[in-house]
C-alpha cells in the first residue's frame, strides 16, 4: 500500500510500454498500467488490471505463433519455443487462472491487491516485450532504401491502423498549427486510396505535406501512448510514400 495517489507514480513506473508494440496492444498494456494507479481510488481496478492486461498478451502470442489456441496452450507453446521462461509461463498462468476464477464467479474484482497486480502486469509488460523483440522491429520499421515496399507491408501496418483508439485527450489539440485529428485523417484517407488504386500526383504530394507535418509534431508530444500512435501514423505514412518520389510541396 502507498500512502497518497502520488506514491503510485512510483509504484508502476518500471511498467515501460515495449518498443514494437501495435497500438491495440499498447492501448492494453497502457491501460492496465493506469487502472494498477487509479486503484489508488478503486481497489478493485487492480485486479481488473491484470486481467485486462491478458488482453495485449493473448494477441501478441497469437500473431507469433500463428495460432488462435486458448490462452494457457499458447504459453505452453511459446515456453516450449523458448520464446519464454518456464517461471515467467508460471507468473502469465497465475494471471490466466485469476481471470478464469473471475469468470467462474470463483473469486470477486477485490482478489489481489496493488503490490501483487504490479508484480502480475510486469510479468505480461516481460513477455510482451521478449515475444515482440526479433521479427516486429523490423517488420514495422524497415523501408527500402530507393525500392518499394511490399504490399503487404502496407496492408498490415494499415489494418493496425484501423485496430488503434485514437487518443484519449487529444482531439481538438493542435501542435504547432497542426490540427492532430484532421492529421490523422488525412493520412488515412490517402494511405486507403494508395491501398485502393495508388495515388495521383496530387495525393503523393499530399502524402508528403502530411509526413512533414508529423515530423515536426512528433517530437512535440509528451504523452507517452500518444506519441507513439503519431509516429506509428508516420511509419505508416512513409511506407505508402515510399514507391513515389515527394514532388514539390
Amino acid at each position: 500500500m502507498v500512502p497518497d495517489y502520488s506514491g503510485m507514480h512510483a509504484l508502476v513506473s518500471d511498467l515501460v510500454l515495449p518498443r514494437g508494440a501495435s497500438m491495440y496492444v499498447m492501448s492494453a498494456m497502457e491501460t492496465s498500467r493506469e487502472l494498477i494507479r487509479h486503484s489508488y481510488y478503486r481497489y478493485e481496478f487492480a485486479t481488473v488490471a491484470v486481467t485486462h492486461s491478458l488482453f495485449a498478451l493473448e494477441h501478441v502470442l497469437a500473431e507469433r505463433l500463428g495460432s488462435n489456441d486458448p490462452l494457457h496452450a499458447l504459453i505452453q507453446r511459446a515456453t516450449n519455443a523458448g520464446l519464454i521462461t518456464a517461471g515467467l509461463a508460471a507468473e502469465l498462468d497465475r494471471s490466466r487462472q485469476l481471470r478464469d476464477r473471475l469468470t467462474q464467479g470463483a473469486v470477486s474484482s477485490a482478489a489481489i491487491g496493488q503490490a501483487q497486480a504490479v508484480v502480475m502486469v510486469r510479468a505480461v509488460f516481460d513477455a510482451v516485450a521478449l515475444l515482440l523483440r526479433p521479427p516486429s522491429a523490423a517488420e514495422a520499421t524497415a523501408t527500402p532504401v530507393g525500392g518499394a515496399q511490399p504490399a503487404g507491408g502496407l496492408a498490415r501496418l494499415w489494418k493496425d491502423h484501423l485496430r488503434a483508439l485514437f487518443p484519449d485527450g487529444f482531439r481538438g489539440v493542435d501542435f504547432d498549427g497542426v490540427d492532430l485529428v484532421l492529421l490523422d485523417a488525412d493520412v488515412a484517407g490517402l494511405v486507403h486510396r494508395e491501398l485502393n488504386g495508388g495515388l495521383d500526383d496530387r495525393g503523393i504530394a499530399s502524402l508528403w505535406r502530411c509526413i512533414a507535418d508529423l515530423d515536426k509534431i512528433v517530437p512535440l508530444i509528451n504523452e507517452e501512448y500518444c506519441a507513439s500512435y503519431f509516429t506509428k501514423l508516420r511509419t505508416m505514412a512513409q511506407v505508402a510514400a515510399s514507391p513515389h518520389t515527394p514532388t514539390a510541396i
